[in-house]
């Protein structure tokens, strides 16, 4: 009888077009990089390997309204939108290519970016609506209620709202 060798693959690699997508968001925040690099090394470790991914990946950025950003009321506030806009999209710049470096270095190649104005909490809801995601995983900045209810939570809206399941990361406190 011929022995077959054959290769144990890790959850890893490109998921094929079609395949479920696995939406990620992130900000400029270092609890959400950790929660795409922890992503990253749970559902896509081996992708050097040759290995099937179970999802397709989309990393997802909300860049918000500049408006949303300076009191409209104030009479110098429409000169300053384009500024604002501007120092926004460079942000987001910023935040995409961080996104993508941890994707470089976890050797995952086959990922879509997408920068989306709004509200973070709406931006991530319809992104798993536009690409019918399975997953939803978000970093927590790990809120006490209080500030919760005051800032609102987009890890606590996406997990009710959100079509689909959603993954909390947390990252770990350091202790002293």
């Amino acid at each position: 009888m011929a022995s077959e060798t054959s290769t144990k693959c890790p959850v890893a690699g490109d998921a094929p077009v079609g395949w479920p997508a696995m939406v990620v968001g992130v900000d400029d925040s270092e609890h959400s990089h950790y929660a795409l690099q922890w992503a990253l090394e749970h559902f896509f470790a081996g992708v050097d390997k040759g290995c099937p991914a179970p999802f397709s990946l989309v990393v997802v950025h909300a860049k918000p309204y500049p408006a949303s950003m300076i009191a409209l009321d104030n009479p110098g506030a429409a000169h300053a939108l384009p500024f604002v806009d501007s120092g926004l999209r460079k942000i987001a710049a910023g935040v995409v290519e961080k996104a993508r470096e941890l994707c470089v270095v976890n050797s995952v190649g086959d990922v879509l970016f997408e920068v989306a104005e709004g509200d973070a909490r709406n931006v991530l809801c319809e992104a798993v609506e536009k690409h019918q995601a399975r997953m939803l995983v978000v970093g927590s900045h790990g809120y006490g209620a209080i500030k919760r209810a005051v800032l609102g939570s987009v890890s606590d809206y996406c997990a009710h709202h959100a079509h689909c399941s959603v993954l909390i990361v947390k990252k770990p406190k350091t202790k002293h």
